[in-house]
Order: C-alpha cells, then sequence, then structure tokens
C-alpha cells in the first residue's frame, strides 16, 4: 500500500481551488497521473470521467479507467474509481481512494492532498518501491503548480 499526503497553503478562498480541481479538463494541466480525459460527465456536486492513468515511475500502459468525485462545497473533494461493471480489471489489480480538504487559513487556504494506493500482490512487489519514491514529488509538483496558477494576478479566487 503506498500512501501520499502533502500540504500547502494556497493563497485563495476553498470554493476557488474546488472549483479548479472539479474542471477536471483544467486540472489535468497540473496533475500528471492523469492522460488521455475522454469523457467527462458533471452533476451537481459530482463529477465522473474516463481517463488514462499515468503513474509516476511507471513506463507500463495502463488501463482506462473511469474515476468518480464528489465535491462537499467549500471543504472537499473525494475520489475513487467507479464501482464495477466500470472498472472491472482496475479494481481485480488495485484499489484507489485519494481526496483534497481544504482549511481555511489567515493566508488563504490549506490544501490536504491525500492519496492511497494498493495493488494486488503480482503487482505491489514492483510497483510499491516505485511510487513510494515518484509519487510524493507528483503530488508535490501538481499543488505547486495549482498555488501557481490560483495565485496569479489574473485568476478568480
Amino acid at each position: 500500500m503506498t500512501r501520499v499526503e502533502e500540504r500547502l497553503t494556497i493563497g485563495c478562498t476553498p470554493e476557488a481551488f474546488l472549483d479548479f480541481v472539479m474542471d477536471i479538463e483544467r486540472y489535468v494541466e497540473v496533475d500528471d497521473k492523469l492522460s488521455a480525459i475522454s469523457c467527462v460527465r458533471r452533476e451537481g456536486n459530482s463529477t465522473e470521467f474516463t481517463f488514462r492513468p499515468k503513474l509516476p515511475g511507471v513506463p507500463l500502459p495502463q488501463p482506462k479507467a473511469v474515476a468518480q468525485m464528489r465535491l462537499t462545497p467549500g471543504e472537499r473533494i473525494d475520489i475513487r474509481l467507479a464501482p464495477p461493471p466500470l472498472n472491472r480489471f482496475n479494481h481485480r489489480m488495485a484499489q484507489f481512494a485519494a481526496h483534497f480538504t481544504c482549511e481555511p487559513v489567515s493566508d488563504g487556504t490549506c490544501v490536504t492532498r491525500m492519496i492511497d494506493l494498493g495493488f494486488h500482490p503480482c503487482l505491489s512487489w514492483m510497483l510499491d518501491p516505485v511510487l513510494k519514491r515518484t509519487l510524493p514529488e507528483s503530488v508535490e509538483r501538481e499543488l505547486r503548480l495549482t498555488k501557481q496558477i490560483l495565485e496569479r494576478p489574473d485568476s478568480a479566487s
């Protein structure tokens, strides 16, 4: 099991940050773990999207996946793989959960990004050591780039 949790204060409101993440077609600009988004469906506080995962440091092709994001306005976004029958192969090979939480602070929003990945034993011996080394850097980069975008003078925050 690989778990990564990173925190960063971003000079914007929780709503501005969460809106940026929920706009997955824009968020892909900062998240190198997402590629080839082919379908996005947003209804209220839920977004479902089809994409090809790109795990950092893993050169193997990865099967398409369908992810679901659930927004709790002003507070958090929870992310998971859509349940079967979607992602049937992915659910056999891996467990995935992630979230963003936001806490207002004096100079903006303290954002916590968490990713939990667990693999079937036939894969974990190979993937866990790689991801323990590469995933923290990817998550840190993701938050740093988000901060740069949301703190630009032309950004609505």
